[in-house]
């Protein structure tokens, strides 16, 4: 088990490098960076600086000085080559320093931490509810294989898996946020929140929460669903349940404490991935739709804004926690099923 996981971090750093280096080389070519953009809004600014005084003439299109240029390129860290900014870029990764952004004058880290409870709100939320309702759905669909229960429940969780989140978003706010108005339609708090009291912001945010969480659990069951009643299927066609059963065993007490027990490996070993990543969930589209500032809205407006530092040290951060996890989440199996070695 050691020796595993000591190939398992080892083989972490070039998985790390590589998807590093691979976003690095894709941004050097994406046109209108930081600089470029700088240069446009200084145009921008100086003309209408210019047309404000009266001049006849468009001063932007003057264009900028060298030895300005230089020092908006010194500014973001542009006066360097392109593989010293990446060996830069890694050295300040190892020391976990996530960097500063260019436009927010702010640290990523600081902007992830502001991000994460919206994040953390959506993906706790989407964790619990789907594990505890796709859990016990996938083990009654085993219970009652081949009935019609389990045909139409199928048809109703691959529908909503196939549903789009952002999709199912649109039609809850059309539906209950402006023609019925029983939900708001942005925001994940009211404006007047910090003067309610404890027992009405406890309601006041679930109220604000419930159309975001549905949009992105519609389509998260069928996994776990599916995943569960196979498991259970295959569980019970083993030869430990018809010994059970000659044993004088009741039906309930063979499918729970056994067939159960045994059908979960799979789910148990899943959930510190699934746990973990909860807290880092951001889905850009339905945050936008519903206005709420999480990860998913501040990696797509880094994108936009060409805020490499935000962009690559999200990218750094995420991509570590997803490795780590994988490597707990197999190691988990380990432990849960003394069967499984990594020999």
């Amino acid at each position: 088990m050691l020796a595993y996981t000591l190939k398992r971090i080892l083989l972490m750093l070039p998985t790390l490098l590589g998807v590093l280096l691979l976003t690095f080389v894709v941004i050097q070519f994406v046109p209108g960076g930081p600089v470029e953009q700088y240069l446009a809004e200084a145009k921008v600014g100086t003309g209408a600086g210019a047309a404000a005084e009266g001049g006849l003439q468009y001063r932007g299109a003057q264009g900028v000085d060298d030895k300005r240029l230089e020092q908006i390129k010194a500014l973001y860290g542009f006066d360097k080559p392109a593989p010293q900014r990446f060996v830069d870029m890694l050295w300040q990764f190892a020391r976990f320093d996530l960097g500063q952004s260019f436009y927010q004058n702010r640290s990523v880290a600081s902007l992830v931490w502001d991000k994460l409870p919206v994040s953390m709100s959506l993906g706790l939320w989407t964790f619990f509810i789907s594990y505890l309702v796709a859990v016990p759905l996938g083990v009654a669909k085993a219970v009652r294989a081949g009935s019609r229960f389990d045909t139409w429940s199928t048809v109703v969780v691959l529908l909503g898996y196939a549903i789009p989140g952002f999709v199912l978003g649109v039609a809850l706010l059309v539906v209950f946020g402006g023609q019925l108005q029983w939900f708001p339609l942005r925001g994940l708090t009211s404006p007047h929140w910090a003067e309610l009291s404890w027992g009405a912001k406890v309601v006041d945010y679930l109220w604000h929460i419930a159309l975001p969480v549905l949009a992105m659990v519609v389509g998260s069951f069928a996994v776990t669903t599916m995943l569960t009643r196979n498991a259970m299927l295959e569980e019970i066609r083993k030869q430990y349940v018809l010994t059970a059963q000659a044993k004088g065993l009741s039906e309930r007490r063979v499918l729970y404490a056994h067939v159960l027990r045994n059908a979960l490996l799979p789910i148990v070993t899943g959930f510190p991935a699934a746990f973990v990543g909860a807290f880092f969930t951001g889905s850009l589209l339905v945050e936008t739709l519903f206005s709420l500032d999480g990860l998913g809205l501040l990696s797509y407006e880094s994108v936009i804004r060409r805020d490499y530092p935000v962009v690559m040290g999200t990218l750094y951060l995420f991509t570590l926690v997803g490795l780590v996890t994988k490597l707990i989440s197999d190691l988990c199996y380990a432990w849960v099923d003394p069967r499984v070695t990594f020999d």
